[in-house]
């Protein structure tokens, strides 16, 4: 792809003159919210995440200045009634044949052309997720292909692809970090890990990634993993210099998560606030966060009670509709419809204001990029980051 995209992965700059509240805003944070329920039928190739073991098929781009990651390869995404188009001097989002906003999607990033000295890609070690370089430092998982299996993962696919290799070590991943901030202006980085047949569940090694990251580049990291056998192994985690952690209940109905993840299962809702627990008082408010999936069959009243008791204590409940991933066992499925996630942003977003936590109080991660939810368009705007977070339109 050509330079006439955008300057690399730095986004264009938000609408200017643009009231924060008013109705124009309003239909662009429908707009997004839109594409990440519907996904986005696109006529040139994007850059995007395919696989993983989060929220894949993530084609990236900014629109109207905001960062957002939409569907673009999922079979749903393929009868969206929304396109991608080229335009004279950029490109546009498009329904029904009107314009609806501006686009600028993610180019290639330069430290992609980059090899290791044992010629690895650079880009199958750690990929750019628009501002944030990302990594799953053990490409495997332990409940990948057994009774265990989580249903939303794809983290196996990536690798049965080709697309990275199946242990990053800190060396690799230091290494790539510095390029991807000298070259394309990486802000921070997010590592997580499949799930080890470990006491500490793979939270020590990808930990110790983080540590040679941070130490290399100077980024701020995240570290994923879950909730270790003793506790104290989170207290060990921070003090290797990581900034946040990610610990990811996925859902707060207990009956789904039986379903959908019987390894976590085991674990318990209990069990997360637990570790939550003792993770915020080593890392501190805001400082934590756990991904809830929606559309996989929950209580919506479960849900905003679960987020509501952990933004209670600290946690940030990054809320994100389901992308069904192809390879894994929920491929058939389709995103839960924007509406239906509007509902619980709304619902939610406010005990995040009163507690004070958002995107600002992230040092790193999910979290801080906000792109993979429309939750960033209900939260302040963060002036650390310099993106545009703007109020999400209510449709009661």
């Amino acid at each position: 792809m050509g330079d006439s995209f955008m300057s690399r992965t730095q986004p264009p700059p938000a609408t200017a003159g643009t009231d924060p509240a008013g109705p124009a805003d309003a239909r662009l944070a429908h707009l997004i919210a839109e594409l990440q329920g519907r996904g986005l039928r696109v006529e040139i190739p994007i850059e995007s995440r395919q696989g993983g073991a989060g929220p894949a098929d993530a084609g990236m781009l900014w629109v109207e200045g905001v960062a957002a990651t939409v569907p673009t390869a999922a079979h749903y995404a393929r009868t969206s009634p929304y396109a991608l188009r080229a335009e004279e001097d950029g490109w546009g989002i498009y329904r029904d044949g009107e314009r609806l906003a501006s686009a600028a999607p993610s180019q290639r990033p330069r430290y992609y052309d980059l090899t290791t000295a044992e010629g690895i890609p650079y880009w199958q070690i750690a990929l750019l997720h628009l501002d944030s370089v990302a990594s799953t430092v053990i490409q495997a998982c332990a409940y990948w292909g057994n009774s265990d299996q989580c249903a939303f993962c794809g983290i196996g696919v990536t690798l049965a692809n080709g697309r990275t290799i199946a242990k990053k070590t800190p060396e690799m991943l230091a290494e790539v970090a510095v390029a991807a901030r000298d070259l394309d202006g990486a802000v921070d980085a997010t590592l997580t890990t499949g799930t080890t047949a470990t006491p500490d569940k793979g939270a020590l090694y990808v930990a110790r990634c983080g540590q040679a990251v941070h130490e290399a580049s100077g980024l701020p990291v995240e570290v994923q993993f879950e909730p270790p056998g003793d506790l104290a192994v989170i207290d060990q985690v921070r003090d290797m210099g990581i900034a946040s952690v990610g610990i990811h209940v996925e859902t707060f109905d207990p009956q789904v998560l039986a379903r959908v993840a019987p390894a976590k299962a085991r674990t318990g809702i209990a069990g997360y606030f637990r570790a939550w627990e003792r993770a915020v008082s080593a890392f501190g408010e805001g400082r934590v966060s756990t991904y809830v999936i929606l559309g996989m069959g929950e209580d919506p009243d479960l849900i905003v009670q679960g987020c509501r008791q952990a933004i209670d204590i600290g946690v940030y409940p990054f809320i994100v509709p389901l992308r069904p991933t192809v390879g894994s066992l929920m491929e058939d499925l389709v995103a839960p419809s924007p509406g239906y996630c509007e509902a619980i942003y709304r619902r939610v977003v406010p005990y995040l204001r009163a507690r004070g936590i958002g995107a600002h109080t992230a040092a790193a991660g999910c979290a801080r990029c906000q792109a993979c939810s429309a939750m960033n368009l209900v939260g302040e705007r963060a002036p650390a980051d310099g993106r545009t977070y703007l109020p999400l339109v209510s449709h009661d």
